[in-house]
């Protein structure tokens, strides 16, 4: 009997520790909105000021911080690679086609960098500055705020083919959009919400140019004032910039759902969402209610925020955001 006690006690034992490794490690993958509330109190004060004071100086500034984020979730998850430079060991992805003379804002992370490490060094990753600094710039810019989800750890490395192949181009068609976000396990209404972005920002001459002299569901006076600024021949004025968004181009807003459905879409993968597909009619109810735009929007933030982070062990925490440690 005693032998049996014996056993037993210690096979309970081992399964404890069985159950508390497997739910150590299940934890440490939980991301939470009070991950740093210990460990660093003054994290959302020191991202917030920074990135206001970095929208005031240029208010188009909230729209890049908001796509860094976007570019950064979508190529191996939300974990800090899109920041790093080019080493002798790798060729990241600030090269990559999407993101060659287009994704901005690498200086201001590097000052919301700064300003965090001053009040907490050495704890908070450039992936997470990335989610909340995005967050900032939506409620700066006249948004809903949210509860960010942090824990995420900072990746050592980073990809160009990656990026390349990840990140959805403005040529991309209904179909596309919807396979690629439904790969990162985002749904289709996710992906009209996230688009909704776009009500904030400017793109460059060469990503609507094919639209504005091509295509034929385009209003015609848009595509005029579009022209304008935007010569047919490649190479002249390609980096000339339009709004996005004619209408609030720094409010965070739903006109471009209006715009949709009015033939206004200044992108070929914007007017996808609204041109006879089946996606028109979450374009049509977020054109009447910009509380249910924010609110699905919100909730796509933060499930995109869920892609592939890197957690407890894995990765690293930067103390640069442009290399590794």
């Amino acid at each position: 009997m005693a032998s049996f006690s014996s056993s037993s006690s210690s096979h309970l034992i081992i399964m404890n520790m069985v159950f508390l490794v497997l739910f150590s490690g299940t934890s440490s993958a939980q991301l939470s909105p009070d991950f740093y509330s210990k460990s660093c109190p003054n994290l959302f004060y020191a991202v917030k000021s920074t990135v206001h004071s970095a929208i005031y100086k240029e208010a188009r500034m909230g729209a890049s911080l908001l796509r860094l984020f976007f570019h950064d979730c979508f190529v191996n998850g939300c974990d800090g690679s899109l920041l790093l430079d080019d080493t002798s060991s790798f060729t990241g992805e600030k090269g990559a086609a999407p993101n060659l003379n287009s994704v901005r804002g690498f200086d201001v992370v590097d000052s919301i960098k700064s300003a965090v490490e001053k009040v907490c060094p050495g704890v908070v990753s450039c992936a997470d500055i990335l989610a909340v600094a995005a967050r900032d710039s939506v409620v700066i810019l006249g948004g809903t705020s949210w509860n960010v989800k942090l824990g995420r750890r900072d990746a050592r490395t980073a990809s160009q083919g990656a990026a390349n192949s990840s990140i959805p181009p403005p040529t991309s068609n209904l179909n596309a959009l919807i396979s690629r976000f439904n790969a990162l396990g985002l749904s289709t209404k996710d992906m009209v919400a996230l688009s909704g972005s776009h009500t904030i920002g400017q793109a460059r001459c060469t990503s609507f140019r094919a639209r504005i002299y091509n295509e034929t569901n385009l209003d015609a006076s848009l595509a005029q004032t579009r022209r304008s600024n935007c010569p047919r021949t490649a190479g002249s004025g390609d980096n000339n910039l339009s709004p996005l968004d004619l209408q609030t181009p720094t409010a965070f807003d739903n006109n471009y759902y209006k715009n949709l459905v009015n033939r206004r879409g200044l992108l070929h993968s914007d007017q996808q969402l609204f041109n006879g597909g089946s996606t028109d009619s979450i374009v049509r109810t977020y054109s009447n209610s910009q509380s249910n735009f924010v609110s699905d929007f919100t909730a796509a933030m933060i499930r995109m925020g869920d892609i592939g982070p890197l957690t407890g062990s894995s990765g690293e925490i930067r103390k640069n955001c442009r290399m590794t440690n």
